[in-house]
């Protein structure tokens, strides 16, 4: 009697199939826009992205920066009939793109892929909350180092990368909800403590969680 092949999560998000198609994309490509429909979920295995919303008055924030490993356009598993914000690249991307009924139907049908979306979900929320705490008891200071941080991957299972991707200081402002004038002057700080370094690029050392973790 021949086995039945065990479902690997890792595998089937990186092959090509059925309700499902791998593209590269450059950095500043909308992947999709806020009000297009939402009709699929997306999972980045190379680069980084960030979700930014308008509101009616025409302003623009950004709400997250999402990196390897991450899942974006979810929502729409959950009845969202439009997107209610726009993903743009901020590296060079590699994005796969799982249409609605196929996510839905190896949802159903495989438990390692439950398992491990269901954990990405709950991990996703607990960081999304630490991100709330932040805004409302944390230092402008500590607010950006963690960014930082995150964005270098310190945190997570994969090893860090100190080189993070280039990114406008408005853009780390408004993650952190502060000034452009406020954020140019905490990362000087920074580079004169020695906790980040410019050489063309922008280059996060682990000595910077001290002052996430200094109270």
């Amino acid at each position: 009697m021949t086995s039945k092949c065990v479902f690997n999560p890792k595998s089937f998000l990186a092959e090509i199939g059925k309700g499902k198609t791998h593209s590269g994309h450059s950095k500043n490509h909308k992947v999709f826009s806020q009000g297009e429909a939402a009709d699929a979920i997306f999972y980045i295995q190379r680069g980084k992205v960030k979700l930014t919303v308008i509101s009616k008055q025409g302003k623009e924030a950004v709400i997250a920066v999402l990196g390897e490993g991450d899942f974006f356009g979810e929502g729409c598993l959950a009845g969202q009939p439009l997107r209610m914000s726009t993903v743009t690249t901020i590296t060079d991307c590699s994005i796969v793109r799982l249409d609605k009924a196929n996510t839905v139907r190896v949802l159903r049908n495989e438990p390692a892929f439950s398992r491990m979306f269901v954990r990405y979900l709950l991990s996703r929320g607990i960081r999304i909350e630490e991100d709330l705490v932040g805004h409302l008891f944390n230092s402008s200071e500590k607010r950006l180092a963690r960014v930082l941080l995150l964005l270098a991957n310190f945190g997570k299972k994969s090893k860090p990368k100190t080189v993070i991707p280039k990114m406008s200081q408005e853009t780390l402002a408004e993650l952190i909800g502060e000034t452009r004038s406020k954020i140019s002057a905490s990362m000087e700080k920074f580079r004169r403590q020695g906790f980040i370094s410019y050489n063309g690029q922008l280059e996060v050392h682990s000595s910077l969680l001290n002052v996430v973790l200094h109270d």
